[in-house]
Order: structure tokens, then sequence, then C-alpha cells
């Protein structure tokens, strides 16, 4: 049995997250839209942070509910800026709302698990890597995806973010061929 990939160091909550979720293909489209959402908060920040306040952002965000989300104005943008439990970015809060219509509208044409799924053929692309330093910050194909979200209306989408997402639901299996999750994530495609 190989080692785990280096970036979850030694942290029981990040290990947790390396071996149970990362990498493993999510086809739920609101669960594919509450991780996007959370990626895009992460931006300028580490992902242990955003991790770590992951269930006050749920509770904040009423378990990221795009269609309740989608209705929010102005008094819950004020409400979420004063929650210390989460990420207080107003950009951030106004693009997740913002983030919650363009999902709506995806959903209804075409469901936003397919919109993203359909852009890797429908199965993850299973990477090779040896080490951490042949692991892009982003590709041409998140380059593409960011840019068709975008047009979409979604925000905090760039293509680190949209690259990091894909990791992070399965799109790409990411993790090194010596850590034992590759595997078994590569068998869940």
């Amino acid at each position: 049995m190989g080692e785990r990939c280096g970036w979850c160091g030694s942290d029981p909550v990040y290990m947790a997250y390396h071996d149970t979720e990362w990498g493993v293909p999510e086809r739920d489209s609101r669960a594919l839209w509450e991780k996007l959402v959370l990626d895009g908060f992460q931006a300028g920040l580490s992902w242990i942070t955003i991790l770590r306040k992951r269930e006050a952002f749920r509770a904040a965000f009423e378990g990221f509910d795009p269609n309740v989300i989608a209705t929010w104005g102005e008094a819950e943008v004020q409400r979420l800026l004063g929650d210390a439990g989460i990420v207080r970015s107003r950009a951030k809060i106004e693009a997740t709302i913002g983030n919650a219509r363009a999902w709506l509208d995806i959903e209804a044409d075409e469901g936003f698990e397919n919109f993203l799924w359909s852009r890797v053929g429908g199965a993850p692309i299973r990477n090779r890597w040896q080490s951490q330093a042949e692991v892009p910050a982003e590709t041409e194909l998140s380059r593409r995806i960011s840019k068709d979200l975008k047009a979409r209306g979604f925000r905090f989408c760039g293509p680190v973010i949209t690259y990091a997402f894909m990791q992070a639901v399965g799109m790409v299996n990411d993790h090194l061929m010596t850590c034992p999750a590759h595997e078994r994530i590569a068998a869940l495609g």
C-alpha cells in the first residue's frame, strides 16, 4: 500500500477528506453546485479553512439549496456578512446568490450534472501522475469549462478554481499513482 497524496498532510480533517471524498465521482446536481460554490469561497484561502467551516456554510446557506438561495437579496447578504462561521466576503456571497440563479437555468435546460459531466464524456479522466509536481493547477479543459460557466452567469469559477472543483468531484482522478485511493477511485468511474 502506497502513501496518500502529500497535499493532505497529517491533519485528520484533511486526511479524511482525501480518503473518503476527494476525487469520488459526484453525480448529484445540487451537490456539484455546493462544491463549486465552496471552491469559489476558497479563492485566496486554503482548502482546509473551507473544510473546517463547511458545516457552518451549510447552516448559513440553508443546506445549499439553490432554489432557496436564488430568491435571496440584501437582507440575506447582510445576515451572512455577520456570520463569523463562514468566509464573510460580500463579493463571494453575492456571487453565490447569482450562481444559484445560473444553476436554476442550467438545471432546467439540461441538468447541471449533464452540463458538467458531458465535458469529460460522462466518465472521469484518469490521470497517472507520479508526483505532486506533475499535477497542473489548470488545464485547457478547465479553462473551457470555466468559460462555459461564466457564459451562463457563474462567478468565482476561474480555470484554477474549476480545476480544483473537477478534482474534488471526480471529473478527473488526480490521486497520485502511488496513492492507495487512485485505484479505488478509478473503480468508481
